[in-house]
């Protein structure tokens, strides 16, 4: 559901020694009989089809429908929902423009590649000076998942990870991985189980439980 890399720049960077790691890894899964689906994120939403046919997996749009029993599952990356924080919206929209992209992808690869290291820079300072990071709107939620009909949300992006009851619907937040700190990793997943049901699990593969929100309508 996206952002597995900090940055992406182009299908072109897959030379790179860790991207190439990833692409390995997804490829076996591949060939282990996994059948892997990748939606865009904030920071890998240049990710192409020359990337998907590399790692053997198939690009799903930011808002898919997934039908299991009398439940549909509506899965996004949670970006766009964020509709409080007006600056990256602007930024967002800038970005996701094919006229923008284009010109972007045109650029020589390591000049791609320190703007983005440079707007990265940008973010992380940011998220270190505000008092907390922008969480998803609630009324854009209720409006997604009411457009969709869906009994049940599942998203990222925030890194809250988290289990929200409204009235209507579920919303599920997954967390982000990080397993470079071997003091404390950390990281997750939500499988679909064959009742329906969904359980969580923690970065060591254990099951576990998502938080109830405390502020959850």
């Amino acid at each position: 559901m996206g952002d597995l890399f900090e940055y992406w720049v182009g299908d072109d960077d897959i030379g790179d020694p860790y991207h190439q790691t990833i692409c390995d890894a997804l490829l076996a899964c591949y060939h282990a009989g996994i059948r892997i689906y990748w939606m865009h994120g904030n920071r890998d939403f240049l990710v192409g089809s020359a990337f998907a046919d590399r790692c053997g997996l198939q690009l799903l749009p930011d808002h898919q429908i997934l039908q299991t029993g009398k439940n549909s599952l509506l899965l996004t990356h949670g970006d766009a929902e964020c509709t409080g924080d007006l600056p990256y919206m602007a930024f967002r929209q800038q970005v996701r423009q094919p006229q923008w992209q284009q010109q972007f992808l045109s650029q020589p690869l390591e000049k791609r590649r320190e703007i983005a290291r440079q707007m990265r820079q940008q973010s992380q300072q940011k998220q270190a000076n505000a008092m907390a990071l922008g969480d998803v709107d609630d009324a854009a939620i209720r409006t997604l998942v009411e457009k969709h009909g869906a009994q049940i949300m599942i998203h990222g992006h925030t890194h809250r990870p988290a289990m929200h009851q409204y009235a209507e619907f579920s919303r599920y937040v997954l967390p982000d991985w990080d397993c470079d700190h071997a003091a404390s990793p950390r990281g997750g997943w939500l499988a679909l189980l064959s009742d329906g049901s969904l359980q969580a699990y923690d970065v060591h593969g254990a099951a576990t439980q998502l938080p109830l929100h405390p502020h959850a309508a």
